[in-house]
């Protein structure tokens, strides 16, 4: 056979796929099911989910695992409900307990007076169950082994905690007094809502675990973006195509963008950036990458630094 009798094999999608991630699975899990689903082994995630956790898990497929980098980084907004009176070793339902001092007499307005102090202080210790790097290794494989784990604090911005019910005293298995309490996150990129949770108890002088974790949304990517992955699966196997959306209109809801001539995109294709100056420069944020767009198409991004544009990206 000849190469022009034979057909040309399909490319595979490129763009980003907002998956309302289960409970149970890893993100990891997740992205290795859409790797099925999408045809192509392109596929990566921004910013994790606990297996427990539920919710916005952003999926870049194809040339949009470019932009993934970015948009780990973006800031994140969570509902969570926490139990105060139990300590686990992964700060959520998934650990061994470790402490069980219980709490029995907590108030709304004392939890939220403990929430006002961890959210106004600015840093964070993270999990030691977590994906963090310690000396070449995971945390989560540190503990695992049995090793005792430090992480050391670091910044975090977070610009809300705050309750969304009634607090809900009751007792565990054990006969342990607890109090459930349901709250609402908003966060920057790298915040551990199970450590809010453990933050918050230790200010109460008690312990504490998530017992619910769910991700509302992911920058500029919300639920209402999300599809279950089963209902994702069911799609493909009528034939339909990975429901994505495509680079441009994810670059152009994530960034400011750029319309530039059909000259210029002919020079950018090669990675020479527009040429931009003074006041032409002086309204594009310099803190996020800009969408570059020639009649309609997202060619790539570029980004304002050192008094001109510079291009990060060609798609």
């Amino acid at each position: 056979m000849t190469p022009t009798d034979s057909k040309q094999k399909p490319q595979p999608p490129s763009g980003i796929l907002i998956v309302d991630k289960p409970q149970g699975m890893t993100s990891h899990d997740v992205v290795s099911r859409v790797r099925r689903l999408a045809h192509t082994r392109k596929v990566g995630h921004a910013g994790t989910l606990d297996p427990m956790a539920t919710g916005v898990l952003v999926i870049g497929i194809g040339k949009a695992t470019r932009l993934l980098t970015y948009l780990s980084a973006s800031t994140k907004t969570y509902d969570a409900t926490m139990r105060l009176g139990i300590g686990t070793t992964s700060e959520d339902a998934d650990g061994q307990v470790t402490e069980c001092p219980g709490a029995s007499d907590v108030t709304a307005d004392q939890v939220a007076d403990a929430a006002r102090v961890v959210r106004e202080r600015g840093w964070q210790v993270p999990s030691a169950v977590s994906a963090i790097k310690i000396g070449g290794k995971r945390a989560h494989a540190l503990v695992r082994e049995g090793e005792d784990v430090h992480i050391p604090p670091r910044e975090v911005h977070i610009s809300a905690i705050d309750l969304t019910g009634p607090l809900r005293p009751t007792a565990a298995e054990a006969g342990v007094p607890v109090v459930d309490c349901d709250i609402h996150v908003e966060c920057s990129a790298g915040t551990y809502v199970r450590a809010i949770a453990r933050d918050i108890a230790e200010q109460l002088g008690t312990a504490a675990h998530l017992t619910a974790l769910r991700r509302l949304q992911a920058g500029a990517f919300t639920l209402h973006d999300a599809a279950p992955l089963d209902r994702l699966e069911a799609l493909c196997a009528e034939g339909a195509d990975v429901p994505i959306i495509p680079i441009g209109e994810a670059v152009s809801r994530l960034f400011d963008t750029l319309e530039i001539s059909q000259e210029e995109a002919a020079r950018f294709a090669h990675g020479n950036p527009p040429e931009r100056s003074g006041a032409q420069l002086a309204d594009m944020n310099v803190d996020q990458p800009i969408g570059v767009y020639c009649e309609g198409r997202c060619l790539g991004l570029v980004k304002v630094q050192n008094g001109a544009l510079r291009t990060i990206r060609v798609w």
